[in-house]
């Protein structure tokens, strides 16, 4: 089963340990040592809210300030985790950790776990935490290592914030390809006029969460239309 979630999660492995690179970097340049990039992709572990935090850091931003827009920025696993729930739940100890290491390229990737009719529902549980604990592992160590480059090599920051969305291209471009297989593209198609609508009316700096808001009921009144494989149809 490893070598199954190992194959699954090396799309986002590439991605992790550049993108990983990336933060390690920019922190250090701001002032802070490896040891500060550890602990936050350890315990933050949140990619988009890591290079906010360094912002928040940098300007001494009080600290429930900081945790509020971290909420905020994160705030958007809430609705697309929902589908995880009862899944997680039957994973018994792992419940907990599963909720914690949901990002946004670990749940595309559990998705297609989810829908992997060939093997079991305890296979599919176990690929799932191996996938989850395999991302953070990428992610730790990329920021990790970043860090430690950032103080022994110079490096440029220009343009690197670009790399959070590179990644995210590739997991549309994925997930694209998995719905041609289902035979509609339905979900992407909404979720790209829902962003674009989204984008138009709140802006770039808040039209996140609104468009999810907004996919999300559209989907749901499809849901009839678009089949989804859940834990009690296996």
């Amino acid at each position: 089963m490893f070598n199954y979630s190992f194959k699954k999660s090396i799309p986002i492995m590439t991605g992790y340990l550049f993108i990983g690179l990336a933060f390690g970097i920019l922190l250090n340049s701001q002032g802070f040592n490896f040891l500060w990039a550890a602990a936050m992709a350890l315990f933050v572990y949140a990619g988009s809210a890591q290079f906010v935090i360094v912002t928040l850091m940098m300007n001494k931003t009080a600290l429930p300030v900081a945790a509020l827009m971290v909420f905020l920025v994160n705030s958007r696993h809430m609705f697309y985790g929902i589908s995880f729930i009862q899944r997680f739940k039957s994973m018994g100890k792992k419940y907990w950790y599963m909720i914690y290491t949901l990002t946004d390229e670990t749940y595309s990737v559990l998705c297609q776990i989810k829908d992997d009719n060939r093997i079991t529902s305890q296979e599919k549980n176990r690929g799932m935490f191996l996938v989850s604990m395999l991302n953070q592992i990428y992610w730790v160590t990329g920021c990790t290592v970043g860090a430690l480059l950032g103080e022994f090599l110079p490096f440029s920051t220009a343009g690197i914030e670009f790399s959070m969305t590179a990644l995210f291209v590739v997991i549309f471009v994925e997930q694209w390809i998995t719905w041609k297989e289902k035979g509609t593209h339905i979900p992407a198609i909404t979720g790209i006029v829902s962003a674009i609508i989204c984008l138009l009316i709140f802006g770039p700096d808040k039209f996140i969460l609104p468009s999810i808001i907004f996919t999300i009921g559209i989907l749901l009144s499809f849901e009839k239309k678009i089949e989804f494989k859940e834990i009690d149809n296996e």
